[in-house]
């Protein structure tokens, strides 16, 4: 009995050893990566978090929502030099990725993520934008326009999120928990040296058929998925997403703002048939546009592209926009002058 003892007492030290040194592994590397990658631009306080943006430009507003495991990087990459000479852009990290944070017991849920982005959008004065949604922030980007139709423009989709899919694509699936003690307990020991272990051959699927851009680590914002906090922002997104996006399909056709849709026909991540041309289908008016053999990056593959579409939909928006204040200056009272 006491030899069985010690050797139960000598596994559990050794075990303490272990998680002890895969959470200082974990700490340093967070460390290390916030200071090669501090954060851009500068941060508001909504809804009891910290919303990290970053505003640049003049002209008719663009709201840009990254996608699942992103931050505002996979915007400032390439895109936003090709937008800020006609538009205002402003870029958000969502809440829980990137640098923004998210209150522990605040939901991540689709709808709850959108209203806080709605309020955010509020605080800094965006009025009607033309909302950039890439992948999940698709979703979010629909799930806004649903719920706040005031308060969006038109809806410019990069290969969205926009139906229930049955399989997490299998670069997601070691997001996949759903008990909140367990995600923590693998964001700090196990989840960073898996990242940087698995990194590359994720990076390859969620970008291919495309390369992936030899400097998307720093550049790109890539290192920032290392930290625990990304971890733990990501399963919580990708857990609530694929639960609650089953009702968001029937509510499309109460869209009343343009919608256009950018998928890459080679899209590995999200079907380009079941993502966009099913909404499409759900709008009539709402354009689709399929780059051949394009995979699920398109802001880093496709940018000149990308930014041409958000040009054309930028567009349609200001349209409307010009008819509404043509009818408001039309009905406003007519101010007559005094003597004479």
């Amino acid at each position: 009995m006491i030899a069985i003892a010690w050797i139960v007492g000598i596994g559990l030290l050794l075990l303490g050893l272990v998680l002890g040194g895969l959470v200082v592994f974990a700490a340093r590397t967070a460390r290390r990566v916030e200071q090669a990658l501090p954060p851009l631009g500068r941060s508001i306080k909504i809804d009891g978090g910290r919303i990290q943006y970053f505003d640049q430009g003049s002209g008719p507003a663009l709201l840009l929502i990254h996608g699942l495991t992103g931050q505002m990087r996979h915007f400032t990459y390439s895109l936003l030099d090709k937008l800020t000479a006609d538009y205002r852009v402003v870029i958000l990290d969502r809440p829980g990725s990137g640098y923004s944070t998210r209150p522990p017991l605040a939901s991540a849920a689709i709808a709850a993520q959108a209203r806080t982005i709605a309020r955010f959008a509020e605080a800094i004065g965006l009025e009607r934008p033309l909302v950039v949604g890439h992948s999940l922030g698709g979703a979010i980007a629909l799930s806004l326009a649903l719920n706040f139709p005031g308060q969006v423009g038109g809806l410019a989709l990069l290969a969205p999120a926009t139906h229930p899919q049955p399989d997490v694509p299998p670069a997601f699936q070691g997001l996949v928990i759903r008990s909140r003690l367990l995600r923590g307990i693998i964001a700090w020991t196990l989840a960073t040296p898996l990242a940087i272990r698995n990194g590359p051959h994720v990076l390859e699927t969620v970008f291919g058929p495309d390369p992936v851009p030899g400097d998307f680590a720093t550049k790109g914002g890539g290192l920032l998925s290392l930290r625990p906090c990304a971890f733990i922002g990501a399963s919580c997104d990708l857990v609530t997403a694929v639960a609650q996006i089953d009702d968001m399909p029937a509510r499309y056709q109460d869209l009343a703002v343009p919608v256009g849709v950018l998928f890459g026909s080679a899209d590995r991540i999200l079907d380009p048939t079941v993502h966009g041309q099913a909404l499409v289908a759900k709008l009539p008016g709402a354009d689709f546009e399929l780059i051949e053999g394009a995979g699920h990056m398109l802001p880093f593959t496709a940018a000149e592209r990308c930014a041409r579409f958000i040009a054309r939909m930028a567009q349609r928006v200001a349209k409307p926009a010009a008819l509404r204040e043509r009818n408001r200056v039309a009905s406003s009272p007519v101010k007559t002058g005094e003597g004479g």
